[in-house]
């Protein structure tokens, strides 16, 4: 499915894009805009040269599974001629290309799969081709920035959820007593310790944070950082270990403020820890 268009800005031309199965398609048609209003006849006069049937053959026969050489070739032998004409649904239709494509209605045109428009701006100016290179590659850095930090938020929030695992397992065997196993109130005693957590690690409990963020969606550790769920996951498996050990509430309170407020300082001060824990 593709994605929704994204429009890039380059020297004033708003040049959309959008990304289907993994591969970006660029309008043609506003590039062509830099150049002449009439962009269907800009787009024309680049399909009928020679070298631009050649070049989306190639690119079709390697990508292309289904390309239909044969028809291709009949097309190929056309260029250069006089009455020669090809538009863009014409060469679909023949040769069952996927390269290019021209999409209808308002928001429609001609898209292009990035290798095929960047070769149409070779042809229309170098210079603009690289300034429209330039403005796309620095967006696609900005989006795989973006995917890499939320893949590190989200393998933090799953370890997280697997360290709560052991941290209940010790609440139900050491805090929790015969007689309310299995009741209701069973469930205020794991809400306890998990507030007790997030008194350590965000000075609030859940309830508290609710109050403070009403707009917000989720709950205070869906919009905790990947660092804060990193300590988070931390302190998870060590309240389970001091309750093992039998410390009481206030003491493990204060143990485990200390160690969240001193792992987040590492972490904060560290070169590349940050890197590092958003890439894991």
């Amino acid at each position: 499915m593709a994605k929704p268009n994204t429009v890039i800005l380059v020297e004033n031309i708003p040049i959309r894009f959008y990304t289907e199965k993994e591969e970006d398609f660029i309008s043609l048609t506003d590039i062509a805009k830099k150049f002449n209003e009439r962009t269907d006849q800009v787009i024309l006069n680049w399909l009928r040269t020679r070298n631009t049937v050649e070049f989306l053959g190639a690119w079709e026969m390697l990508y292309n599974q289904d390309f239909n050489s044969l028809n291709f070739e009949g097309i190929r032998n056309q260029t250069g001629s006089a009455a020669f004409v090809l538009t863009v649904t014409d060469w679909v239709e023949t040769t069952g290309a996927i390269g290019i494509r021209a999409k209808a209605g308002r928001y429609g045109g001609t898209f292009a799969h990035k290798d095929i428009a960047f070769e149409f701006l070779s042809y229309l100016s170098p210079t603009f081709k690289l300034y429209v290179f330039r403005e796309f590659q620095r967006l696609k850095n900005e989006e795989a920035a973006q995917t890499k930090e939320l893949q590190g938020w989200n393998l933090k929030r799953a370890l997280s959820k697997v360290n709560y695992l052991i941290h209940t397992d010790a609440v139900k065997e050491r805090l929790i007593p015969p007689r309310v196993a299995g009741t209701k109130t069973e469930g205020l005693y794991y809400a306890s310790e998990a507030d007790l957590l997030n008194l350590a690690m965000f000075g609030m409990t859940a309830k508290e944070w609710r109050i403070n963020n009403p707009e917000a969606k989720g709950n205070i550790r869906d919009n905790a950082s990947a660092e804060q769920l990193l300590v988070l996951a931390n302190l998870e498996n060590l309240n389970a270990e001091f309750i093992r050990q039998g410390f009481d509430k206030e003491q493990r309170l204060e143990r485990l403020n200390e160690i969240a407020i001193y792992q987040m300082q590492l972490l904060v001060s560290v070169p590349g820890v940050k890197e590092l824990g958003a890439g894991n």
